[in-house]
């Protein structure tokens, strides 16, 4: 069964996470290049790819005993919250166009370019740990796809707009006190029990 509350958890703070990232930008750059339902097939599948790789990683940590689960959890977030915190802007990378608009060149290079720039990145990261700290892989996994869709649609169809009206630096330090917040519950866990 899914949790309602963990889903909605786990999606406000892998939004939040994800949507300053570059690779927000770089749906933006396709998006603005290329049929965006083409765009959105591709990037949508490597983010599936990356959510599963990173619920089976924390589904692991389950079988660790809940008070080291809960500290390295805790540890990661402080981690995550920091790099959020003091990660400098990152500038649009070049993007080079396939060489025709098919489906599947335009699905493939959106596949292909959130498969490399995702891997092992903080929101990854951030699905496992709290695929651990939840023990709901179903929940957490629905959380952290809807998430990332979300943050892909809204680069590919009108990110540019939202950048303007809400500061990019307080979607990011929205999200470093969601994962200090995390963070400090997860340790206050792992001392308790």
């Amino acid at each position: 069964m899914i949790s309602i509350t963990v889903t909605a958890l786990v999606f406000g703070v892998i939004f939040l996470a994800e949507l300053p990232d570059k690779t927000a930008l770089a749906g933006l750059v396709l998006g603005a290049r290329y049929r965006a339902s083409y765009v959105f097939a591709g990037v949508a599948a490597a983010f599936l790819l990356h959510v599963v790789l990173a619920v089976a990683a924390g589904s692991v940590l389950t079988l660790l005993p809940q008070q080291i689960v809960h500290a390295l959890t805790g540890v990661l977030f402080l981690g995550g919250a920091a790099v959020l915190l003091l990660k400098k802007d990152e500038e649009d990378e070049e993007i080079r166009k396939p060489a025709d608009q098919s489906f599947w060149k335009v699905a493939g290079t959106g596949f292909m370019l959130i498969l490399v720039a995702e891997f092992g990145d903080l929101t990854q990261i951030m699905t496992a740990n709290l695929a651990a700290r939840y023990d709901d892989p179903l929940s957490v996994g629905l959380g952290a796809v809807l998430g990332l869709w979300a943050v892909a649609g809204l680069g590919i169809v009108g990110g540019k707009a939202l950048m303007k009206k809400v500061p990019l630096r307080l979607i990011t330090q929205i999200a470093a006190v969601l994962m200090l917040a995390l963070g400090v519950w997860s340790l206050w866990e792992a001392i308790a029990g």
